[in-house]
């Protein structure tokens, strides 16, 4: 394998800001672009399905990332392919054998960690003309399906005083579509189509929905103030307001409840990863508070480059660092290949790109290290998770592990967490939330050989650099040259045509993507052409 240190520090926050937001605002007329996808017309208890791709279609819009992926339409992600094969339920989980039988019973219930942990092992999202079937199971996975994955999902609250309303409305209107939950009864819905629920009621959720805007004005009969939610439901346009219904800020469960109020998929982009090592087959169940400090062990399926790595946070505002090492005795990891660290603003999902690439060889093992400050470990067990949103009745999601995966510090002393005596009664079921997503190419990320027969001498500088570096070529005669600035995913950020002339030849690059957007600091690979020919490569690094 090749052992390169590196190490980058970075913050994961929010920096769009609002001098003052509007009283009222609406996803679909937002500076004269609508960001809402059609409203859908569920079948069974897929209110969730419909509320997680309400959400990542609108951040698809936002970002331009579907029509930028070559797709056409507006984008479409099939909701029964996360119903049939989310991993909860009767027809697979990949945790048992064999792997139908137990567990949710298809068509009825989820919530959005069920959807997170589902995109987090690279199942899905997929397109609707790849897996929407809703009476019989869709195809589990096909080369020809486009995945699409959110790099981070944010958990969000709007307080009990409604102090965090701002923050509501800014996610909605930085990332789009925002799923959220009620409690639906007719008790609780007039007939203006104003949804609010009590504090006092003593109902749990059992509806899921996805807010579109809001007006501060509105007026709620029976809320304590004005002031509510539109917000779009799946049970078609001929309910409602075409489909729309409004919710007070008051409601009991909107934007409240802490596992289904308020929930942003972010960044969500073409998947760009040929491979996800995990342990949390379930995802995040459970945290284990008394814990800073976790490493889950996994071992090289191929030759394969690991790029990025994932895992929970369950507080807001942590630090975190990241560190991958090549070696465990027993009782001290050892050899670290790579390091990342930063802060996490908001609880849930997220995804890290490491600032180097690190190649493994078939077979080789290697160990992903966590460190936060606060909130402890989240991880996955079997769990007794209630059927449909809010119901009474529940059934076991069978969670599976084995002796050294995963282990956790434990007064100074590296424990398996195999061997956890977990409060919840299930025992030896446990793996922390770590994972580890890999291109499966060595080809991509690296510093290749290439042999050059135009003597082209690639060089950068200053490298690293901040905002801009001048690239410097030599070319034997007047030739057709281009570079072509790749980051770690593989991805051509920037390229630039010119007529190379025989001698020197010098390419400024200002650090601005193809699409107009300053690129983020981190490792990328410069890769020279003469002729339409690879001549060499060379690795660049952005500081900021």
């Amino acid at each position: 394998m090749k052992n390169i240190f590196f190490l980058l520090i970075f913050f994961v926050n929010s920096t769009f800001l609002f001098a003052q937001l509007p009283e009222v605002f609406d996803l679909r007329d937002y500076d004269g672009n609508n960001y809402v996808t059609s409203v859908k017309s569920q079948q069974g208890g897929t209110c969730w399905t419909h509320g997680t791709m309400a959400g990542m279609e609108s951040n698809l819009l936002m970002t331009g990332e579907w029509a930028a992926a070559g797709e056409t339409g507006e984008p479409a992600l099939a909701e029964y392919h996360l119903d049939w094969w989310n991993g909860f339920n009767q027809h697979y989980n990949a945790d048992i054998d064999p792997t139908s039988g137990q567990g949710l019973e298809v068509h009825m219930g989820g919530d959005y960690r069920v959807s997170t942990a589902y995109m987090s092992r690279g199942d899905g999202a997929v397109r609707d003309i790849d897996g929407q079937s809703y009476n019989s199971p869709p195809e589990y996975h096909n080369p020809d399906f486009h995945i699409y994955y959110p790099m981070s999902v944010e958990w969000y609250t709007a307080g009990a005083n409604l102090e965090n309303i701002d923050l509501i409305k800014t996610k909605v209107m930085e990332y789009g579509v925002m799923p959220t939950c009620i409690c639906y009864d007719g008790s609780f819905i007039n007939g203006e189509y104003e949804h609010y629920q009590p504090v006092s009621s003593d109902e749990e959720p059992n509806h899921s929905v996805s807010i579109v805007g809001w007006d501060d004005n509105r007026v709620v009969q029976g809320a304590p103030g004005n002031g509510a939610w539109l917000t779009k439901n799946s049970w078609g346009t001929g309910w409602g307001i075409d489909g729309y219904f409004w919710i007070s800020y008051y409601d009991k469960q909107a934007c409240q409840n802490p596992e289904m109020g308020a929930v942003s998929f972010i960044d969500v982009i073409p998947m760009p990863y040929n491979n996800v090592y995990y342990h949390d087959y379930h995802g995040w169940r459970d945290t284990l508070t008394s814990a800073s400090e976790a490493f889950n062990k996994f071992i090289a399926k191929s030759v394969d480059t690991l790029i990025a790595v994932s895992f929970f946070v369950a507080e807001n505002n942590v630090d975190f660092t990241a560190i991958i090492y090549d070696d465990f005795n027993g009782t001290e990891l050892q050899n670290q290949l790579v390091e990342v660290a930063g802060n996490i603003e908001f609880s849930g999902l997220h995804t890290i790109n490491l600032p180097s690439t690190v190649i493994m060889n078939e077979g080789d093992d290697f160990y992903v290290y966590v460190e936060f400050s606060d909130g402890g470990i989240a991880y996955d067990r079997t769990s007794d998770i209630p059927v449909l949103l809010g119901g009474d009745s529940r059934t076991i999601v069978t969670s599976a592990s084995n002796p050294d995966e995963s282990y956790y510090m434990n007064e100074g002393v590296w424990t398996d967490f195999y061997d956890y005596d977990d409060p919840s009664g299930f025992q030896n079921t446990g793996n922390f939330c770590i994972k580890v997503l890999s291109n499966g190419d060595v080809g991509v990320g690296i510093d290749v050989d290439y042999e050059s027969n135009t003597g082209s001498n690639l060089g950068s500088y200053p490298n690293p650099f901040i905002n801009q570096t001048k690239f410097t070529f030599s070319a034997a005669k007047n030739s057709m040259a281009q570079i072509k600035v790749v980051n770690v995913m593989g991805q051509v950020v920037w390229s630039k045509n010119v007529i190379a002339n025989s001698g020197e030849n010098i390419v400024t690059w200002n650090s601005i993507s193809n699409r107009g957007n300053y690129v983020l600091g981190g490792l990328y690979i410069v890769e020279l052409f003469i002729d339409n020919e690879l001549q060499t490569t060379l690795k660049l690094l952005k500081s900021k």
